[in-house]
């Protein structure tokens, strides 16, 4: 805002309040943005910010009023959706089927006695789903083994053939690095790398049912990075390469199957074979899995270098 005199022209410029345009005024000029309001007194400028003051303020109230609008208006769609409108229907004209409930766990395989019985071991490895270790499309025979082999052996309580002379059996031998496979989803109990030539080479022991049930794959070439003590494993899933590890000197699997419902009771070594007959193959999609044949040794029969 400026005093001082200027010229009011005859197109109408002069007082914005009451009007008068005099040549000879001292002028009060009022600068809002880029529009200037002339006024011819001290009592018509007050008038002017009035005005201005009170159009200010009827602005402000509109706006308050629009935006109070907008959120009852929102406020109340709300509301009738959730408890005045009805509901929707369903397109396939009627309600929604119920969601189906989780089917029962499965009987636990032991029990009531304890520890469990021999009729209960035969009925949860004849019913259980196995995988042969070792691949096919042919299932290799398997001899009886009587040894026992990893730390069962030299546990304090010691460890027993329920049918003596059987306490595993021997598989395969034709390739050198064919894939071992788990016969049963279980868990990594224990994984024994190089240097236990005495105790079975290199092998891996694995948990089954709640750890009650073991089985232990013998004399492997390698061991995957990822079988690795509690790591979890899929019945079917690669735990080892068949090899000669150990005393004696040739390329076999020596499979075991065990029982220990407890710590308290001394782990007992089962026959599979009874059962393994009837456990499926995995085959790979060519048919044969890929090893290597180790140059011939006394008493082989002759071999190929590389498995077709």
């Amino acid at each position: 805002m400026r005093r001082g005199p200027t010229k009011a022209t005859a197109t109408g410029d002069g007082c914005v309040i009451c009007g008068r345009g005099s040549a000879d005024l001292e002028w009060i000029v009022l600068l809002e943005g880029r529009r200037t309001h002339l006024h011819c007194s001290s009592t018509c400028l007050a008038d002017s910010l009035e005005q201005q003051r009170r159009a200010r303020t009827a602005r402000l109230r509109r706006r308050w009023l629009v935006g109070l609008s907008v959120a009852l208006v929102a406020a109340g769609a709300v509301v009738i959706r959730r408890h005045i409108a009805p509901p929707p229907e369903w397109i396939s004209g009627g309600p929604a089927e119920p969601l189906p409930s989780s089917p029962p766990p499965p009987p636990l395989p032991y029990g009531p006695a304890w520890p469990p019985t021999d009729d209960e071991w035969r009925t949860l490895f004849a019913t259980a789903r196995w995988i042969y270790p070792l691949p096919g499309p042919v299932r290799r025979t398997f001899a009886p083994d009587g040894k026992i082999f990893g730390p069962a052996a030299t546990t304090g309580r010691g460890a027993l053939c329920r049918t003596e002379g059987h306490c595993g059996v021997d598989l395969g031998g034709e390739l050198w690095g064919e894939h071992i496979y788990a016969a049963q989803d279980g868990v990594v109990d224990r994984v024994q790398g190089p240097g236990h030539e005495e105790h079975g080479g290199q092998y891996v022991r694995l948990s089954h049912f709640g750890g009650m049930v073991f089985t232990e794959y013998f004399h492997l070439a390698a061991i995957p990075r990822g079988i690795a003590r509690g790591a979890h494993v899929k019945a079917g899933e690669l735990i080892g390469l068949l090899g000669d590890t150990g005393t004696e000197g040739r390329r076999h699997l020596c499979f075991a199957l065990s029982v220990r419902p407890s710590p308290e009771f001394p782990e007992v070594f089962w026959d599979p074979s009874p059962w393994m007959g009837r456990w499926p193959l995995r085959v790979p999609p060519n048919g044969t899995v890929a090893g290597l044949l180790l140059p011939n040794r006394p008493g082989d029969m002759p071999r190929r270098h590389h498995a077709e």
